[in-house]
């Protein structure tokens, strides 16, 4: 499923060696303990900086989801397998295979812990980014699953729920580096409302309010206030946000409202749109990208920009695609698949000149190729870091494809 959908700027990597074929984990179902796959590898040296490529993906990475780092690409095969992919040419460089059954697109990738993380079914896996070795493993009982996946400050944080008793949500934190289970606690959470962690504190959302937990131990240090409803919990620097859920049947949705991460108080936040608020991306310097949609029919819609400092819209640009990414102070989408003269192309927009800015703030667009168009699924990615590119994923035909930031 498609869930924490918000993300900040993506963070710099790690020079990369890979491996060239991952290994197996056994497991400790009754404890959790923590497996350390211990297969030697050979690496495979990566080098050369970031370059314009394509390549082609599996089907099974194409029903994932794509990552990518100052460094290096990772992608998540659906059933949470992790493919390490070479900057400079696609090339795969590593790969750990799937721990088993299941689907999903929960792909983490924390490249100041120098980990890929995946959460599919009831197993939690990472990966070390400079090797591609499976780090640790941790498989839950059999009735229950994980859902929201965070990391931040050396410390992965997961939602995991049972099957069979609604409201059983447990919120655990696990050290980056050896997977030890740091603390654990039984939450008030909806499990796929996302998770966000900064400053020393995790926070979670059941919906109506917002819990801040301390990053040292998980213990409760505020909530928010009756009437703030948070459906949805989105993050990026050290923002918090909570807009209704992309998943909601209904047609009417909470205001966008900030939060201040100590108090967990409403600030004053922009009126919004107040339709479906389908995505969100937060830049590290505050302004959030929303992607509003009709609830009766979604689809075709606006990225609309907020700047949460001063609490004012700044800009609307109308598209047909949820997807979209932050790099170097710009926002990158795909043109509307219904403007038939500039679909097919990427276009970069001036995070707070937008649309109508000009000189070396104007909007830019990409060469158009044909794996752009809604047909394919397209997805966007940008590695951060100064690379100067951003990563297109083509699901129909399965491709990826590094391009030079419009």
């Amino acid at each position: 499923m498609r869930r924490g959908a918000v993300v900040s700027a993506v963070l710099c990597g790690l020079v990369l060696s890979g491996c060239a074929k991952g290994g197996s984990t056994s497991s400790d179902e009754s404890s959790g303990a923590a497996i350390t796959d211990a297969v030697p590898r050979t690496p495979v040296s990566v080098s050369g900086p970031w370059r314009a490529w394509a390549a082609s993906v599996s089907a099974q990475e194409a029903a994932g989801t794509c990552a990518a780092t100052a460094h290096q690409v990772v992608c998540g095969t659906g059933s949470g397998g992790i493919v390490g992919r070479s900057r400079a040419t696609g090339a795969v460089t590593w790969t750990v295979p799937s721990p088993g059954r299941g689907r999903s697109d929960n792909l983490l990738v924390d490249a100041a812990d120098e980990r890929a993380v995946t959460g599919v079914d009831r197993v939690l896996r990472t990966a070390n980014l400079r090797t591609g070795k499976v780090a640790w493993t941790h498989r839950l009982a059999a009735d229950r699953a994980y859902f929201g996946i965070r990391a931040a400050s050396g410390t992965v944080y997961a939602l995991d729920a049972s099957s069979r008793t609604r409201g059983d949500v447990v919120l655990t934190a696990f050290r980056a580096s050896d997977g030890t289970a740091l603390w654990h606690h039984a939450v008030d959470a909806d499990p796929t409302a996302g998770i966000a962690a900064f400053g020393g504190r995790v926070y979670v959302t059941d919906g109506t309010r917002v819990t801040a937990r301390s990053a040292a131990s998980g213990a409760a240090l505020a909530t928010s206030p009756q009437g703030t409803d948070c459906p949805e919990l989105l993050s990026g620097g050290r923002y918090l946000v909570c807009t209704g859920s992309p998943l909601s049947a209904g047609d009417a949705f909470p205001p966008v409202r900030r939060l201040a991460p100590g108090t967990l108080e409403p600030l004053p936040t922009a009126r919004d749109s107040g339709r479906l608020p389908a995505r969100g991306l937060i830049s590290a310097d505050g302004v959030l990208m929303l992607f509003e949609t009709s609830a009766e029919d979604p689809g075709a819609g606006d990225w609309n920009a907020y700047d949460l400092v001063h609490g004012r819209k700044l800009w609307s640009y109308s598209t047909s695609t949820w997807e979209g990414a932050l790099a170097g102070g710009r926002f990158v989408t795909f043109t509307p698949e219904y403007d038939h003269a500039t679909r097919s192309r990427l276009i970069s927009i001036d995070l707070h000149a937008g649309p109508q800015g000009t000189g070396t703030a104007a909007p830019r667009m990409s060469a158009a190729y044909s794996q752009t168009r809604g047909g394919e699924h397209p997805v966007v990615c940008a590695p951060g870091g100064g690379t100067g590119h951003v990563v297109v994923m083509a699901r129909t035909h399965g491709s990826l494809r590094s391009l030079p930031l419009p």
